[in-house]
């Protein structure tokens, strides 16, 4: 006899009492026990600090002490054979442009004697490479232009200048003490690896030079107005193609005079669209106004693609431009 069975009361009426009970834990339609489904909904709907993870499930990764990976793991370096790819383990070789410092350590010269007498000879060497980096330093360029003048014209009138002297050396930002390197570090900083002002003002200061967030605040706006000559021929290019991808994404703005925190700004993209000569510009307006598009496309004569944006596929009509309906790449995609 099955034990389970053996197990169960005598009484009909406790019988019909623990089907119900059995029944009513399982879900009608999916024959789930009822239990399950409440630990599923909370582990997908329920409150973070409440939700649950099985064992035996994807777990959370820790944010301290991530293991870090073996050697022949990091170094490994993918190897096409005939049929097949593999991995060839191994660290990577540096770079041969680097400049090399050579370190020559050496054994003392007493130790060059064998205990026989006689003097060792040198048969050959042992090479290691470690990959190093100068740490930055600040310096100051001093321009200095010599002065000439004519000792025998030297009190007497005449039409031509007394004194020779070389023109200023141009720059980007004039009578400023900023290098275009240390400009370009900057930008650099701010732009491309995303490092603020502020940050890069306590860099400056570790090296010993006290450079406020303020005046590299000044000098990114002064190379942006000197780099519109650059930004004008770039838009041109844009418009010179057949295919332009338009698309704008929402931006905040602090402290921008006369808007609170909170008000919406935006960034507008404009792509060249066709493949052989893909030109992106980044433009920001506080509208969404179709009065940017406008602005932008001038006379353009061509194929412009756009999200749903009424406004944009309004002006276009208005301006007979050929329209490609449908989604774009997004703003943010391209950013």
């Amino acid at each position: 006899m099955n034990p389970d069975v053996a197990t169960l009361p005598d009484n009909p009426t406790l019988l019909k009492q623990m089907l119900v009970d059995f029944r009513n834990r399982y879900d009608k339609e999916t024959g789930i026990l009822l239990e399950q489904i409440q630990l599923l909904r909370a582990q997908l709907y329920g409150r973070k600090s409440e939700k649950l993870i099985p064992a035996d499930g994807p777990q959370p990764l820790p944010l301290f002490d991530m293991p870090e990976p073996m050697d022949d793991e990091e170094d490994a370096e993918k190897v096409h054979v005939p049929g097949h790819t593999r991995k060839k383990r191994g660290r990577k070789a540096l770079p041969e442009e680097l400049p090399r410092v050579e370190e020559v350590h050496d054994i003392d010269d007493a130790d060059k004697f064998c205990p026989c007498g006689c003097e060792l000879k040198r048969i050959g060497e042992e090479i290691s490479e470690q990959l190093d980096i100068i740490p930055a330093k600040v310096q100051v360029i001093r321009h200095i232009r010599p002065k000439y003048a004519c000792p025998s014209c030297e009190g007497v009138k005449d039409d031509g200048p007394t004194i020779k002297i070389a023109p200023v050396h141009p720059q980007i930002i004039p009578k400023s003490i900023v290098s275009p390197g240390l400009l370009a570090h900057i930008l650099t900083g701010k732009f491309i690896d995303h490092t603020p002002f502020y940050r890069q003002e306590k860099q400056l200061v570790r090296l010993g030079v006290d450079v406020s967030r303020t005046s590299m605040c000044r000098w990114a706006m002064q190379a942006a107005s000197a780099c519109q000559p650059l930004l004008n021929l770039l838009q041109d290019e844009v418009l010179d193609g057949y295919f332009i991808n338009i698309d704008e994404t929402t931006l905040q703005v602090l402290h921008e005079p006369g808007r609170s925190p909170k008000t919406n700004s935006y960034m507008w993209i404009f792509r060249r669209g066709d493949p052989e000569k893909a030109v992106l510009i980044y433009q920001y307006h506080p509208t969404r106004s179709s009065d940017v598009v406008r602005a932008f496309l001038r006379d353009f004569q061509g194929v412009v693609q756009a999200d749903g944006y009424k406004a944009i596929f309004l002006i276009l009509s208005k301006e007979s431009v050929l329209l490609a309906a449908g989604p774009t790449p997004g703003a943010s995609s391209w950013m």
